[in-house]
């Protein structure tokens, strides 16, 4: 039996579910059994005002590490303000099959259903980067999910999207992402298949959105659900909703940012089209687009889009060549393409600036992607695999983890001299961790040489073996 439980001052209210299952309202509850015979769990947030006497809107926040409750922290303030209930799994990962992580969530998902007063047609998934991408893959095997807040990503396959299971897709991002024109592409897509669909941008990188910005999605899941007749219609909460954006174009134009207001009011003609006249919103953007402004950066825009790609193009051919032969005489040219970067990204040139960006995220994700899949094979290979992290340490040169692995690598196949010279390589960039030094796998006989501790003790003092000098 279900039943609402008031308490008193200062302590959290909450509802007790089922039998013994006790869930506060207000906060994030963990490790929440999924059933008595699996081991699996998942993260739970219940808005404050939640009550079991009426159904609930939900999104499933996805992230492939299995960190439920750090997911579910960066929708909660959004979801406390729209009135959305949340869940995530602490058991998907991105070492699992697709149908396993899929069977994991379909299983989370039944749990959450006999728990919980869900309302039927406003079930969504969500997520951020890897995360939001696996989400927009749910829908076509759960049919009960209706829409998708990706945070930082498109589809994560668009080839087996079907018109016959449409879903409303809601993508954010940066236009300094890498993800941003990808984001571009998936609209066309999602159009000609005619899914649903709104695409937000701010000018950052890849990171998680603002609060304001998934409050945004999650009231455009409300209208659209409206829209359909699965949400009573609210006249007040649609012209408030209108209200809102309009100021944030606005915002935007005042900014001289012609292109993000055009963007603006066009999501807004595709959101409030079923319910308010539109005259006067086709006019001022009729009205933008003419202005030399809007033109003018438009064309720039597209200028360093068509740039973009060409770049692009050579990262991803003059990288696969390179892991293939490696060619580490190719090193220097990746350095020298890092600084061109470095260069563009003070430029005083606005979008010369944000592809810079974009391409440094891109060719960042490109090396990732490419140590996974060496990683993956029976056998690794380690020649390629030293190759990737060296490259790292010149497309991040502030990420220790690269250096790191050059050495444990370079000691598995006795290249000590290259390991000594990425040991200094990473002291200099400032590493301080002598202890996870002396503990790093594979260099049990080079953290023994007089080079080595000479190194460390030129940088950290006190190296852990004493130098002996001929």
């Amino acid at each position: 039996m279900k039943k609402t439980i008031t308490l008193l001052l200062f302590i959290i209210p909450f509802i007790v579910l089922a039998q013994e299952l006790r869930i506060s309202k207000g906060v994030i509850t963990d490790n929440i059994k999924v059933n008595d015979t699996l081991a699996e769990t998942f993260s739970l947030y219940l808005p404050t005002d939640f009550t079991t006497s009426k159904p609930w809107p939900i999104i499933f926040v996805m992230d492939l590490e299995g960190k439920g409750k750090q997911a579910l922290s960066m929708f909660k303030a959004a979801a406390e303000e729209e009135g959305f209930i949340l869940a995530s799994s602490n058991d998907v990962s991105d070492t699992l099959t697709l149908s396993k992580n899929v069977l994991i969530v379909s299983r989370m998902f039944n749990s959450v259903a006999k728990l919980l007063p869900i309302r039927k047609n406003m079930t969504y998934t969500g997520g951020f980067s890897d995360g939001a991408r696996f989400a927009s893959i749910v829908p076509t095997f759960i049919s009960e999910i209706k829409g998708v807040v990706s945070c930082g990503a498109a589809v994560g396959n668009a080839e087996i999207l079907s018109a016959k299971k449409p879903f409303h897709f809601i993508g954010i991002a940066g236009r300094e992402d890498y993800n941003y024109r990808e984001l571009l592409e998936t609209r066309k897509i999602l159009n000609e298949i005619k899914f649903p669909n709104n695409l937000h941008f701010s000018d950052v990188g890849h990171e998680w959105p603002k609060k304001e910005e998934l409050a945004n999605a999650m009231r455009q899941l409300k209208l659209a659900a409206m829209a359909k007749g699965h949400l009573e219609k609210d006249m007040d909460f649609i012209q408030k909703a209108y209200e809102t954006d309009f100021t944030k174009a606005n915002r935007m134009f005042t900014d001289e940012k012609p292109l993000l207001t055009d963007h603006i009011l066009n999501e807004m003609m595709r959101s409030y089209r079923p319910f308010l006249s539109l005259d006067s919103l086709k006019s001022s953007r009729r009205q933008l687009r003419r202005s030399k402004s809007f033109k003018t950066k438009n064309r720039a825009q597209n200028n360093y889009f068509l740039k973009e790609s060409f770049i692009k193009a050579d990262y991803g051919y003059y990288l696969e060549e390179d892991v293939i032969t490696y060619n580490y005489n190719n090193l220097g040219w990746w350095n020298y393409q890092m600084s061109e970067l470095t260069k563009m990204e003070k430029s005083s040139i606005f979008f010369q600036n944000q592809m810079a960006k974009r391409l440094r995220g891109y060719v960042n994700a490109l090396i990732d992607d490419n140590i996974d899949v060496v990683n993956s094979d029976k056998v690794v290979d380690v020649q390629a695999l030293n190759f990737l992290y060296m490259l790292k340490t010149i497309t991040q040169p502030d990420e220790y983890e690269g250096y790191l692995k050059v050495i444990s690598n370079s000691s598995l196949i006795e290249d000590y001299g290259t390991a000594l010279f990425y040991l200094e390589e990473l002291l200099k960039a400032g590493y301080t961790d002598r202890a996870a030094l002396y503990d790093l796998e594979h260099t049990a006989l080079l953290r023994i040489t007089p080079e080595f501790n000479k190194i460390v003790d030129k940088y950290l003092k006190n190296a852990r073996y004493d130098i002996i000098e001929d």
